[in-house]
């Protein structure tokens, strides 16, 4: 889902449908801001650190940010953060994260470019997006030259009173993450000069990370520059936004199917709906407050809604299609076995004992082991064709396959088809 530039959003400016959205948490310079954003295209930045060979969820508000802003005839860069991934960002962490070969980072720097092209429209335009990587600019720079050059621009006094220096300083910060806030500075510093970017986005944890960059654009370049933060997000529930028994909720579908992804959206709480609606759909605002008024069953419609749109924008709207009539014959008594995950098994694993069961929910993906496997048996969590499962010991035989496949059920929600090949 590229965006068009230059939308009609509904929305006076940019800020205004930020605010509305519920993006908005702090501005450097609000309406000096707001200014240039009336005056001129102004180029805006977000970066994303290539932790993973994917996004997940937490990253999608800030690529919504930057989708917005292209919307509004903005012009979005994003980085991927070759550079400082080879650091770590200690901001909203407890501990030290995990240090990543050059080869893994250039790994996952290939599925997060291809991720964020989806979202954002890059080109040559005057609003199209532009792409980099960090690692270009940070990668060969000598470490005495970057301390004589950069640096001398930072107190270290200034950056202990840093919330994500702060917060860490109890349980540890090791200097490689301490130098990260130089490092992103310096970034903002670079597309200041070099792409002219004048706004720099970004949760609300990087909040001393931006402003140690608007320092340095000042200091550095002479220039005035601003920063937005949008909230850090936790669920109706206190969990963290994107998070599940299972783990992340990934934005790649070969980490989490689209038919999951879109489960996730129809089964969170009734209370996050307005909220979610705002922020990762791009439905207008007239729409939104007409879902916003629904009520106890009605609420259903709003959800389903939620799931379809969030799921078309990251996986397309075949996907969410199909996402949706899986669930719809599901929650109707019938599953179909064109639109709910599948995989196929010869028929002579059936033979003689059969196919443990253990296996089968393991190979499928419907568990991550055979362990937890055996607990969701003693759960009650596991059908077989809609029959409970209490046997540990379970094994999948021809008389099991009705209609070409057997169907696996974990809890209410998950399901997977065995068809089975003769």
């Amino acid at each position: 889902m590229a965006a068009t530039p230059k939308v009609d959003t509904g929305f006076p400016s940019f800020l205004e449908e930020m605010k509305w959205r519920g993006f908005f948490e702090q501005c450097t310079d609000e309406a000096n801001l707001g200014k240039l954003l009336e005056e001129e295209v102004v180029t805006g930045y977000i970066g994303f650190d290539p932790t993973a060979d994917s996004l997940h969820i937490g990253s999608l508000l800030p690529i919504m940010g930057l989708v917005h802003l292209q919307r509004h005839g903005h012009r979005p860069i994003a980085i991927a953060g070759g550079g400082t991934a080879m650091v770590g960002d200690p901001s909203g962490k407890s501990e030290l994260r995990q240090m990543l070969t050059l080869e893994k980072i250039e790994e996952n720097l290939t599925g997060i470019r291809a991720q964020l092209a989806h979202f954002v429209e890059f080109g040559e335009g005057s609003t199209d997006g532009i792409m980099v990587n960090n690692a270009d600019w940070l990668k060969d720079y000598g470490y005495i030259e970057f301390l004589r050059d950069v640096g001398r621009f930072f107190s270290v006094n200034q950056m202990l009173t840093r919330d994500s220096v702060k917060t860490r300083l109890e349980k540890g910060l090791s200097f490689i993450e301490f130098n990260y806030m130089i490092l992103q500075a310096y970034d903002f510093m670079v597309l200041n000069r070099d792409h002219g970017c004048r706004l720099q986005m970004g949760g609300n944890d990087q909040w001393g990370n931006i402003c140690s960059g608007i320092d340095l654009c000042r200091r550095f370049n002479q220039n005035e520059v601003y920063g937005l933060t949008f909230p850090l997000l936790m669920t109706a529930s206190g969990q963290k936004m994107g998070k599940t028994a299972d783990g992340a909720v990934w934005l790649a579908a070969e980490r989490t199917k689209p038919f999951d992804f879109f489960q996730y959206w129809v089964n969170v709480d009734d209370r996050d709906i307005p909220r979610f609606l705002r922020l990762y759909t791009l439905l207008s605002r007239e729409r939104i407050e007409e879902l916003e008024k629904l009520e106890g069953a009605d609420i259903r419609e709003a959800k389903k809604i939620l799931a379809y749109e969030v799921t078309s924008l990251v996986h397309g709207p075949a996907q969410a299609d199909a996402a949706a009539k899986a669930t719809a014959a599901l929650f109707g008594g019938a599953a179909d076995a064109s639109t709910v995950p599948r995989s196929t098994r010869p028929k002579t694993d059936l033979d003689g004992d059969g196919l443990s069961l253990l296996e089968a929910l393991v190979d499928s993906g419907l568990l991550k082991s055979k362990g937890e496997a055996r607990r969701m048996i003693r759960q009650n969590a596991v059908r077989v064709n809609g029959e409970l499962i209490a046997d540990e010991m379970r094994a999948l035989r021809e008389n099991d396959v009705a209609d070409g496949r057997i169907q696996l059920q974990v809890g209410k929600k998950k399901h997977h088809h065995l068809v089975i090949e003769s």
